[in-house]
């Protein structure tokens, strides 16, 4: 915005699993560590880690994480426990739970959102009106 370009930051902490660009996969990845996925997955991903998805894939999975960073396309499920980020190249198709979203300019997202966390619920649904508030005075 206003001609300032934004420097990324990555995730903390090292990436232990990787899926390299000429790769694919399909099934359940499970880990406690960081994740990154430059190829094709189809399945599941659960880490208490980050995962972050690379501008060339392709993937279609429940994702459940920590933070998710997306270059690449996500169709599918993205729960993260804490920020969801949609970068510049980042398409994600689907539904989403986060308790912080990030879209930037360029960026795509098609589906459903749900903002988690104690901010969500800061505001309660309006109350309908009881019987007796609707009932005319005599």
């Amino acid at each position: 915005m206003f001609g300032k370009e934004r420097t990324f930051v990555p995730f903390e902490g090292k990436i232990e699993n990787v899926l390299g660009p000429s790769a694919s996969f399909q099934g359940h990845l499970k880990s406690e560590g960081n994740v990154r996925i430059d190829g094709y997955f189809d399945g599941s991903i659960e880490t208490k880690g980050n995962v972050i998805v690379g501008e060339a894939a392709k993937v279609v999975a429940e994702i459940t994480a920590n933070n998710v960073q997306v270059w690449g396309a996500v169709k599918g499920t993205i729960d993260a426990t804490g920020r969801l980020e949609i970068l510049p190249t980042g398409r994600v198709w689907g539904e989403i739970k986060v308790t912080s979203l990030l879209i930037d300019e360029g960026g795509l997202f098609r589906g459903k959102s749900v903002m988690a966390g104690d901010e969500a619920d800061a505001f309660p649904p309006e109350e309908t009106p009881t019987e007796a508030e609707e009932s005319p005075t005599s």
